[in-house]
């Protein structure tokens, strides 16, 4: 224990504590230019889900992530058991989501929690190729399987961004899992084709698509692809939300209007949760969005030095995992609200609110000190085989010498 402490990655630590700094101000700034009066308590509750986010980041960091990876079967049984706690009385409908179950004023969104226990099940499954290249049938397919449940069950669930999130992690772990050049090839070459017919298809029968559908309970995902995609087919009501959210970034020019000042924010609906990119640009412009965008980047940057200093293969697959987690909800978040990706309920990282998102990300955070554990234990028991084997080799160099004197006659 006291090794580990010894051996905190100070960066990690420092870059949580950032990130409080801007969360909390920020969400209260969200919150105290709306109208909601029943969201005044929130940036308190931000701080009461920091402080247990710090100690999921503590209590996970000094367990050893090998354990995860060992039982990683009987996690991914428990996580698929969470996901489906959402059709029985438990079930919360928010924001036009279903996954949410709630118990006594306590509530959880398993989707999000789902994520680092996929990250774990999908590196245990692929650390057990050892160096090997991936096979089509024999590996890819049953990770794509392992994959697939979960997706199913999110998309039910309405939540089509955490369920994009699940196809983000597995083509993360796959490329590191040693898939090979061909494969990967096909995989681009594939998905891209896909991507292109798929939205060539949408614009061309459009009115057919929606009309299949919209009786479905499908309508909250056509009206958010709409706004993508065709916005000039999209209800005013679809792109409420992204004209309004473009309004306040542009507002907020190069240095932005100053903190508390948002005048367009105010407008966008959820600032303080997935819209929360908003109130950033319109207060601090462009230069706090981009500063922001660094921070992220010295983290992302350190998970992947740590993993590069790994012993043990089943390390860097998780931090890949999580890196890959971090940069889809970044990308998406930001991107979401600039045109270039889909609207979605995807959280940005470490600042949204949220008490089931922020706990799981320091909880990742966690893993990765973790790692960074388990590495420093290792290059510990290299300094000492090394010591010991150079001063085995001086002491029989020395012997060796001593052999080698001539005799002294007086």
């Amino acid at each position: 224990m006291l090794s580990k402490i010894k051996n905190i990655d100070w960066a990690l630590v420092t870059i949580l504590l950032i990130f409080m700094g801007i969360c909390i101000p920020v969400v209260h700034s969200a919150i105290a230019n709306s109208n909601g009066d029943n969201l005044k308590a929130s940036a308190f509750k931000m701080v009461v889900y920091y402080v247990l986010g710090f100690i999921a980041f503590f209590g996970v960091s000094f367990v050893p992530y090998q354990w995860l990876t060992k039982y990683a079967l009987y996690v991914y049984v428990m996580g698929i058991g969470l996901l489906l706690l959402v059709w029985t009385p438990l079930r919360m409908s928010l924001n036009g989501a279903d996954g949410w179950i709630g118990f006594k004023g306590l509530s959880l969104q398993p989707a999000e929690a789902f994520k680092l226990v996929l990250i774990i099940a999908l590196a245990a499954y692929l650390v057990r190729r050892h160096k090997a290249k991936l096979g089509f049938w024999k590996d890819i397919v049953p990770a794509g399987l392992i994959v697939l449940l979960p997706f199913g069950l999110v998309v039910m669930q309405n939540d089509l961004g955490n369920a994009l999130c699940y196809l983000v992690i597995l083509v993360g772990l796959l490329w590191i899992g040693n898939m090979k050049y061909t494969q990967a090839l096909l995989f681009l070459v594939l998905s891209a084709s896909l991507l292109v017919g798929g939205i060539h298809a949408y614009k061309t029968y459009h009115d057919q698509v929606t009309e299949f559908l919209g009786g479905s309970g499908r309508a909250h995902f056509l009206e958010r692809i709409d706004a993508w995609l065709v916005p000039e087919k999209a209800s005013a009501k679809a792109m409420y939300q992204i004209e309004r959210a473009q309004l306040a970034i542009g507002n907020g020019g190069m240095l932005g209007k100053g903190y508390m000042n948002g005048e367009l924010s105010s407008r966008v609906p959820y600032t303080y949760a997935d819209s929360v990119v908003t109130v950033i640009a319109e207060e601090f412009g462009f230069v706090g969005m981009a500063g922001l965008l660094l921070i992220y980047f010295i983290l992302i940057h350190r998970m992947i030095l740590i993993a590069l200093e790994c012993r043990e293969r089943a390390g860097p697959y998780i931090i890949v995992g999580i890196v890959a987690m971090f940069m889809y909800q970044i990308f998406e978040n930001v991107g979401m609200f600039m045109g270039l990706m889909p609207l979605t309920g995807v959280t940005l990282p470490f600042i949204s609110y949220g008490g089931t998102s922020l706990i799981i990300n320091m909880a990742c955070i966690g893993v990765v000190m973790s790692i960074h554990f388990a590495n420093k234990k290792h290059q510990a028991e290299e300094n000492v085989l090394r010591t010991d084997h150079l001063e085995d080799g001086s002491k029989k160099e020395k012997s060796k010498r001593k052999l080698k004197l001539p005799s002294l006659k007086l």
